[in-house]
């Protein structure tokens, strides 16, 4: 599990970094580049939840 927690808190960190630095001039393109960023997170915690669940079952 660790090694799953520690790509978690790289994308985190890839995500504020992007919010603080790198954010794109459009905010329309911006917008949507964090809805997909946000949405690629999710799904991780919920790889990670799935994962966790099946390791409980064994």
């Amino acid at each position: 599990m660790k090694p799953q927690l520690i790509i978690f808190g790289i994308l985190i960190a890839g995500f504020i970094a992007y919010n603080l630095f790198f954010q794109l001039p459009d905010d329309r393109t911006n917008t949507a580049v964090n809805i997909i960023y946000a949405s690629l997170l999710f799904a991780y915690i919920s790889f990670m939840a799935y994962s966790l669940i099946r390791k409980m079952k064994k």
